[in-house]
């Protein structure tokens, strides 16, 4: 297994990249077009493209999380060490932080910057619970169905969600602190992202739940059987 600080730096570089490509494309959205839709349209294609280079090159470096609620459902499942969780979390928000100051650099923004897009209400907090548990359900069901077609199962779900969801599927709480420091198309007030987090790791635990019954091992699913079997 790859050691530690690699790993750290690996989240870090893939957060960081994942946020660039989120709000960089939200910028250049804004200055080449006013059609809301469209501008819409770019940013997704811009996450949904990224999402896939990214697991594809820095997953078998570090399991190609890139997002705190994914990594507290490993945790979870104890498939990563709690002190281990608690650093790749720290990196991921780092991570997507620089990403946002990345971004504001190259379009020749100022770096600090504050979010100004109201996004709160019970909607938009059930529709980030959502969007985060399709999240995780796809990535448990997918690592099961076909691991190798990872890095698109994501993409092509954060693609799809950006649309299906009510708050355009943020799904990520280092994405959405990340988010809350740019006043572009991509950004979040910060005194909405709390609720937002909230909400993430809420849908992420409860398809963790969900998810590890369905897919509950086979060998397990026939002793079950067989068990009811012979008390019937």
């Amino acid at each position: 297994m790859t050691d530690l600080p690699r790993r750290l730096a690996a989240e870090a570089l893939g957060t960081a990249f994942l946020v660039a490509a989120i709000v960089g494309s939200g910028i250049m959205a804004e200055r080449l077009t006013q059609d809301m839709a469209l501008a819409l349209l770019c940013n997704t294609l811009a996450t949904g493209a990224m999402l896939v280079v990214i697991v594809t090159v820095l997953g078998p470096v570090s399991g190609a999380h890139f997002n705190p609620a994914v990594t507290l459902v490993m945790a979870v499942r104890r498939e990563i060490a709690a002190a281990d969780a608690a650093f790749y979390a720290l990196a991921q928000v780092a991570g997507g932080i620089a990403g946002t100051l990345v971004s504001h650099v190259m379009f020749h923004q100022p770096a600090l910057q504050a979010g100004i897009h109201a996004r709160s209400g019970g909607t938009l907090w059930f529709a980030e619970a959502v969007a985060t548990f399709g999240l995780i359900a796809v990535i448990l069901a997918g690592r099961r169905a076909n691991a190798a077609a990872m890095p698109w199962l994501v993409g092509l779900y954060i693609t799809s969600a950006y649309w299906f969801t009510a708050s355009t599927s943020f799904a990520n709480p280092a994405v959405t602190i990340a988010r809350s420091l740019t006043a572009s198309f991509s950004g979040i007030r910060p005194v909405d992202a709390p609720a937002f987090i909230i909400a993430q790791l809420t849908g992420a635990l409860i398809a963790a739940m969900l998810m590890g019954w369905l897919l509950a091992p086979r060998t397990q699913a026939r002793r079950t059987t067989s068990a009811d079997a012979r008390r019937a």
